[in-house]
C-alpha cells in the first residue's frame, strides 16, 4: 500500500507510511519507538551484567597483577643484598700497606691473617726503542723496502707481516701480535716539519733489549733508547726475588703490586668495611619491601588488601628481621651486628657497630653470618627467598602465573559473551523494529480514518459561511 495524503481546510496534512519501506533493525517510526528501542537497551544491560562483573574482576587482577610484579622486584633486590652480605663476608681480610709509594696489596680468596715486610731493591723498568729512519707520510711511506720483519723483545722473536709497506701497517702488525710483547707508536719528532719515527716499549719488565729486522738483512733499524731492568725484592728477608711483572703473589690469595724502591709492611687482617656497606644495602632492600607490603594491609589497602599472599611476604620479612642463633659467641642476633627495629617495623643499621669491632670479634660475626650455603643467617635468608621467588616453586611466581592465567580466562569469557550479547542485540533489534513498523501503519491508518470521519461529519468553512 503506497502513500496518500488525504488534506482538510484548516487540519494538517497526514501521510500514511508504506508498508514496504520499513527496514529491518530500525527503530523510529512509530509513536511508541522509544520506548520500544529503551526496552531492546534494557534486555541488552541485562544481558551484560555478567560480562561486566568480568570485566570489573579483570581489573581487580590485573592491578593485583602488578603490584605482584613490584613486590617480586622489591624481593629480588632483597636477594641480591643478601648476596652481596655473603661475598663480603666471605673476604672480610683486607690488605694494607705501609708504604704506598713502594706498592699497594690486596686479600682474596685464601687469604691468612699476617703481616709481611717486602723489600723492593729494584724497580722495574721497560726497554724502549725507535727507529733509525723517518718517514714524512706513514699512510704510504715504510721504513724501508722488506715485507716481512723480525721482531725481538723480552728475549722472544716475532715473525711481523704488515698488510702493506707502511709505517701505519707495520704498527698495526705489531701490535696486532700477541707474542710480541711490545707496545708500538708513531711519534712525530720533526715538529712543523713532520718526521714520524716508530718507538717500540716492551710491555714486560726486562733487560733484554729491542731489535727489529728485515728477512733479508741482519741490519737492526731500531736504536735503543732505554734497556729495561726486573723487579728485584725480598718478603721478610728471604733472598731476592726478581720479577718482570710488578704483580707479585706474597701469601696464599695475598698480591702486592710493586711500585718504587723501598720498603714497605703489607698487614692482612679482617676488616668489617665492606660488610658494612652490604649491611647498609641489605637494611635499604629490606625497608622498601617493608613499605611495599605495607601499602596492601588495613581496610584502605591497596590491590591486595585481605589476599593470603601478603601475610606469607610479611611472615617471611619478619622471620629474617627475627633470626637469631643461641651460640656462646656473643654474637646471637643482627642487633649485635647494629641492625635494629622501629616502631614501624623499619631496620636501622648503626655502622659504628662494625667500625669499632675487633679482629676477634669479626671472625665471630662472620661465624654468625655463615654463608649461602653453609649455615648461619646468611643460609637462613637466602632459603627464605628462595621460597619467595624461586621460579618454580615461590610463592611470588607462583601467585603472579595464578593472577596471569584468571585474567586470561576471563578475558575469553568475556569475549564468548560479548558475541553473544551482539547476537542477542541484533536478534531484538530486527524483532521491535518489525513491530515498530507495524505499529507504525496502525498508526497512519488510523489517522487516515480518523480525519475522513471528521471531514463527513464536521461542514466545512465555506458550508458555514453561507449559514
Amino acid at each position: 500500500m503506497g502513500s496518500t495524503s488525504v488534506g482538510f481546510s484548516g487540519n494538517p496534512t497526514v501521510t500514511q507510511a508504506s508498508t514496504g519501506a520499513t527496514t529491518p533493525g530500525t527503530v523510529g517510526l512509530s509513536n511508541y519507538s522509544q520506548d520500544i528501542q529503551n526496552e531492546v537497551n534494557r534486555q541488552v544491560s541485562l544481558a551484560s551484567l555478567p560480562m561486566q562483573e568480568l570485566q570489573n574482576e579483570v581489573t581487580q587482577l590485573t592491578s593485583q597483577a602488578t603490584e605482584l610484579s613490584t613486590l617480586s622486584g622489591n624481593f629480588q633486590t632483597l636477594q641480591s643484598s643478601v648476596a652481596s652480605i655473603d661475598t663480603a663476608n666471605q673476604g672480610l681480610l683486607s690488605a694494607s700497606a705501609s708504604n704506598t709509594n713502594v706498592l699497594t696489596a690486596s686479600a682474596g680468596a685464601g687469604a691468612l691473617p699476617g703481616s709481611f715486610t717486602v723489600t723492593v731493591s729494584q724497580a722495574g723498568a721497560f726497554s724502549s726503542a725507535f727507529s733509525s729512519t723517518s718517514v714524512t707520510d706513514p699512510t704510504s711511506q715504510g721504513l724501508d723496502a722488506a715485507s716481512i720483519y723480525s721482531l725481538t723483545a723480552n728475549g722472544v722473536t716475532t715473525p711481523i707481516t704488515p698488510s702493506a709497506n707502511t709505517l701505519d701497517a707495520l704498527v698495526s702488525a705489531i701490535n696486532a701480535s700477541p707474542s710480541a710483547g711490545v707496545q708500538a707508536t708513531i711519534v712525530n719528532v720533526g715538529g712543523a716539519t713532520p718526521k714520524y719515527e716508530l718507538t717500540l716499549q716492551s710491555t714486560s719488565y726486562d733487560n733484554q733489549p729491542i731489535t727489529l729486522t728485515d728477512t733479508g738483512s741482519s741490519t737492526n733499524l731500531l736504536t735503543p733508547l732505554a734497556t729495561g731492568a726486573q723487579f728485584q725484592y725480598s718478603v721478610n728477608g728471604s733472598a731476592t726475588i726478581p720479577s718482570s711483572t710488578n704483580s707479585v703473589t706474597l701469601s696464599p690469595g695475598v698480591t702486592a703490586t710493586l711500585s718504587g724502591a723501598g720498603a714497605s709492611t703489607v698487614t692482612v687482617a679482617p676488616s668489617g668495611a665492606s660488610l658494612s656497606n652490604a649491611l647498609s644495602s641489605f637494611v635499604t632492600a629490606f625497608n622498601a619491601t617493608v613499605d611495599e607490603i605495607g601499602k596492601n594491609i588495613g581496610q584502605s589497602g591497596g590491590a591486595l588488601a585481605g589476599d593470603n599472599i601478603v601475610y606469607t611476604l610479611q611472615q617471611a620479612l619478619n622471620s629474617i628481621g627475627s633470626f637469631s642463633t643461641s651460640g656462646s659467641t656473643g654474637i646471637t642476633s643482627l642487633s649485635d651486628l647494629g641492625l635494629t627495629f622501629d616502631t614501624k617495623g623499619h631496620l636501622n643499621f648503626d655502622p659504628t657497630v662494625l667500625a669499632g669491632a675487633s679482629g676477634t670479634q669479626l671472625t665471630t660475626l662472620a661465624s654468625f653470618l655463615g654463608s649461602a650455603t653453609s649455615g648461619g643467617f646468611l643460609q637462613f635468608a637466602t632459603n627464605t627467598l628462595t621460597g619467595i621467588e624461586d621460579p618454580s616453586t615461590g610463592a611470588l611466581p607462583n601467585e603472579i602465573t595464578q593472577t596471569n592465567n584468571a585474567i586470561t580466562s576471563d578475558n575469553q569469557l568475556i569475549a564468548q559473551q560479548q558475541a553473544q550479547i551482539t547476537q542477542l542485540q541484533t536478534s531484538l533489534q530486527a524483532q521491535m523494529s518489525q513491530a515498530d513498523a507495524a505499529i507504525a501503519t496502525l498508526e497512519s491508518q488510523q489517522s487516515f480514518f480518523t480525519s475522513l470521519f471528521t471531514a463527513m461529519i464536521l461542514p466545512s468553512p465555506q458550508q458555514l459561511s453561507s449559514l
